[in-house]
């Protein structure tokens, strides 16, 4: 997941300069695009952050808001387009700052042809960003050729993030930055009777497998927010087996010989209490159906899966909502199977009939702190937990 991107709620906090293009493009969640012809009062248009040449001693930077706090995996530093005019290097460093502790930021206005102010400086200082940790030293960027353009930057670190500084010597441009990583939550906060959403990517749910993704990743289905569009959601190819003339069985549920389905790790083990499914602007295109079933796996085990493709054998898994129609553009809110709070999991599966699209899929419940550091070598046992408890986590 890009945890910077405006898509997750990533924002840029505050940039020295803004002259060319503001810093906000570093941030979307399109791929950058190029005008041959098209400029502005203050030069080319160019979709990306680019500064102005300095002049004046010091280098660019910007201070950047990650929309999910989490344990970053690597950087990508786009550079495309920007071929005689890209920053020559770049550095970046991190930091985790607890929300009650963080000063005000004044809100920052989009302003091209601009630099900060004296007033945005003094109050950016008060979060001492020079003295963040350095997760890439100066490095060298490559132009914004086709060929390229992607600047790769592996992290190993396990510490978890909630903003980054991307400094720049001693000025440029650059297209993109993408922030990649998993979304990390402190479970021992929070209210314990409060069911929580144990699959967003948020606190660090992610889809570890799929039959399909032909108009948009099963990732999106578990993304931050409500969806904007159908863009925002998981959405399947029309399946080719599906009967020339579809008939219902008794219970009115189509009848088709296929589906698709999505396999989701959670981002803590826990109990599912209660299950949304949104199908907001699939209006024509919703799925007819869905279940969703539950098994606990340990990470060797998910590891053999992926292999596999996912060919879990049947009684692995434990059903959780059973085959439940669907209606479009709608919100369904439907209560799991273990209203008692007995089958805990580590992974769930999505399934929908025949195809189609889903805007948002929520997995509420409470943690649990079974442990799985090590495969097991007894069959799989069914832990059982009383309603209203605290995880001793």
């Amino acid at each position: 997941i890009d945890l910077a991107s405006e898509f997750v709620g990533g924002k840029i906090l505050f940039a020295t300069d803004d002259f060319f293009a503001p810093a906000e493009n570093l941030l979307k969640r399109d791929n950058p695009s190029f005008k041959e012809h098209e400029y502005t009062e203050f030069g080319k248009w160019m979709d990306g952050w680019q500064t102005r040449r300095k002049r004046i001693p010091g280098h660019d930077w910007c201070v950047v808001r990650l929309g999910i706090r989490g344990v970053i995996r690597g950087f990508d530093v786009d550079t495309a387009f920007f071929t005689g005019d890209h920053a020559p290097r770049v550095s970046i460093q991190a930091a985790n700052l607890e929300e009650d502790k963080q000063p005000k930021i004044p809100q920052r206005e989009v302003r091209t042809g601009a630099a900060a102010t004296p007033e945005e400086f003094e109050a950016i200082s008060e979060l001492k960003s020079d003295d963040w940790s350095c997760l890439v030293p100066m490095t060298e960027l490559t132009p914004g050729n086709p060929a390229s353009s992607h600047n790769y930057f592996p992290i190993n670190s396990q510490q978890r993030w909630s903003h980054i500084r991307l400094n720049i010597f001693p000025d440029g441009g650059i297209a993109r930055l993408r922030a990649y990583g998993t979304g990390q939550k402190d479970w021992t906060a929070g209210d314990p009777r409060e069911p929580l959403d144990l699959v967003t990517v948020a606190y660090g749910g992610a889809s570890v497998g799929f039959s399909n993704a032909h108009f948009g990743h099963p990732n999106n289905m578990i993304g931050v927010g409500t969806a904007k569009s159908m863009a925002d959601g998981w959405e399947t190819a029309r399946r080719r087996d599906r009967p020339p003339i579809p008939e219902n069985d008794a219970n009115g549920i189509l009848l088709v010989p296929g589906c698709e389905w999505a396999v989701f790790r959670l981002a803590h083990p826990g109990v599912i209490t209660q299950i949304e499914i949104d199908t907001k602007y699939f209006k024509g295109n919703s799925p007819e159906s869905c279940k969703v079933d539950g098994c606990i796996l340990t990470t060797q085990e998910e590891e053999d899966m992926v292999r596999r493709k996912w060919d879990l054998p049947g009684h692995k898994w434990k059903p959780l909502l059973p085959v439940t129609k669907l209606k479009p553009d709608e919100m369904h809110v439907l209560d799991s199977l273990t209203p008692e709070l007995q089958n805990v999991i580590t992974h769930a599966k999505f399934t929908i009939t025949p195809d189609g699209g889903v805007s948002r899929l929520r997995l509420k419940g409470f943690p649990s702190s079974i442990c799985l550091l090590r495969p097991r070598e007894k069959p799989m046992m069914r832990f059982s937990v009383k309603a209203g408890f605290r995880a001793n986590l």
